[in-house]
């Protein structure tokens, strides 16, 4: 335990990293599939839905679970008073500033699109502060959602993370630390989110709404609590990496089926069936695996850090709350070219990374009120390799 207490673990940054770089990949492609969002091309790809659908599937489960993990970090020395007060900074404020100043972005360019307006930016500007929620309004959270789930669930579990400050609760978790290393006793934690695709899936389609989107917010409170339960015990993670290899083929294994049945077709259950039941199984078997194996290969490969690790851990959060208001904004005159799929899409990440690097080293990065507003700590920290979890987090 003591190596994970005073030792960072670098591949936990890595993993971070390269869960926002594919979300941006994601969202830079979803103009060019089949599945609503804010702006279309004209025409999809199929690779891209077939593709887009898998990582759909595990990248936030993936980004909730290390999430958890950071909490669990960042607690190590603070009281839960103090990391509340954090998180009511870092979370609830930038979510507030980015719906009135960033977001409604998004909205116009989408309207605009569909021709339900013809007007300037300025002059469709104040329609936010109708404070009529999105679609009849203008105001909404967007893909900030995930933001807002993060910060319930830091209200929901505040009592958790109380109690298991207690030194007999601490013991025990070590007690019980020997159970995960065997790999078996890692993939049962899949238990829980098989059944939540039986109970849910169907009654409750994922639309992060928070109100009335049991499955998403169940499974994703669920990811992030095991993360924070899991992050000091020293024996799941060494699993992770011993048996990376295994976690590997389980996953691979229920990606075949996957695939095969529905991911190839692009064709997701939509009824309390067999269908569902088989789907519910290996794809929460399928999330977990795909976790497990990130987890054993970055520990194993990655687990150092670089000047550019370092800057790209601060920066993920500014980049998430600022990108897909780039990629509508970019995206909409990007849609219109003459131009095959692909070259709007490498089109579009290239402009996205360019603008977005640009805005946070330039402008936010550098002056304290930007830094809060985007969710960064008011003072910039030295970048060193040795900095704590709990200065970071």
């Amino acid at each position: 335990m003591d190596t994970i207490q005073h030792q960072r673990e670098h591949y936990i940054d890595w993993i971070r990293v390269i869960a926002f770089m594919i979300l941006i990949f994601f969202h830079c492609s979803m103009p060019f599939v089949q599945f609503g969002w804010e702006i279309k091309n004209t025409e999809h790809s199929v690779f891209l839905d077939r593709l887009i659908i898998w990582l759909h599937q595990w990248r936030l489960p993936l980004l909730f679970f290390i999430s958890g993990v950071g909490v669990s970090f960042s607690l190590r020395k603070r009281s839960v008073l103090s990391f509340f007060g954090e998180r009511v900074i870092r979370l609830f404020i930038p979510l507030l500033f980015s719906m009135f100043f960033v977001i409604p972005l998004q909205v116009y360019f989408e309207r605009l699109q569909e021709k339900k307006i013809n007007e300037s930016y300025w002059s469709f500007y104040p329609t936010v502060w109708e404070l009529t929620p999105y679609p009849e309004g203008t105001l909404t959270w967007s893909h900030l959602w995930f933001v807002v789930y993060l910060f319930v669930f830091t209200i929901l579990l505040l009592p958790v993370f109380t109690l298991f400050k207690i030194q007999v609760l601490q013991k025990w978790k070590q007690k019980i630390n020997p159970i995960f290393g065997h790999p078996l006793a890692n993939l049962l934690l899949a238990i829980p989110f098989i059944i939540y695709y039986f109970l849910w899936y169907i009654r409750w389609p994922a639309q992060g709404g928070l109100l009335d989107d049991w499955f998403l917010f169940n499974s994703s409170i669920t990811f992030y609590f095991i993360g924070y339960f899991l992050a000091d015990l020293p024996s799941f993670w060494k699993t992770c990496e011993t048996y990376r290899n295994y976690f590997l083929a389980v996953t691979l294994s229920c990606l075949a089926v996957l695939f095969w049945k529905y991911y190839w077709p692009v064709e997701l259950p939509k009824h309390q069936d067999e269908s569902l039941y088989v789907y519910g199984f290996f794809d929460g078997l399928h999330i977990w695996a795909i976790i497990l194996t990130i987890i054993g290969f970055t520990r194993r490969y990655l687990n150092f850090s670089t000047p550019s690790l370092v800057y790209l851990t601060s920066a993920v959060y500014p980049f998430y709350i600022l990108h897909q208001t780039i990629i509508v904004a970019t995206g909409y005159y990007i849609v219109q070219w003459q131009s095959p799929i692909w070259v709007k899409l490498i089109t579009l990440i290239v402009v996205c990374f360019v603008l977005i690097f640009t805005l946070y080293h330039f402008l936010i990065r550098p002056f304290m009120l930007t830094r809060i507003l985007y969710g960064l700590k008011p003072k910039q920290l030295i970048p060193t390799q040795q900095v704590s979890y709990a200065e970071q987090e």
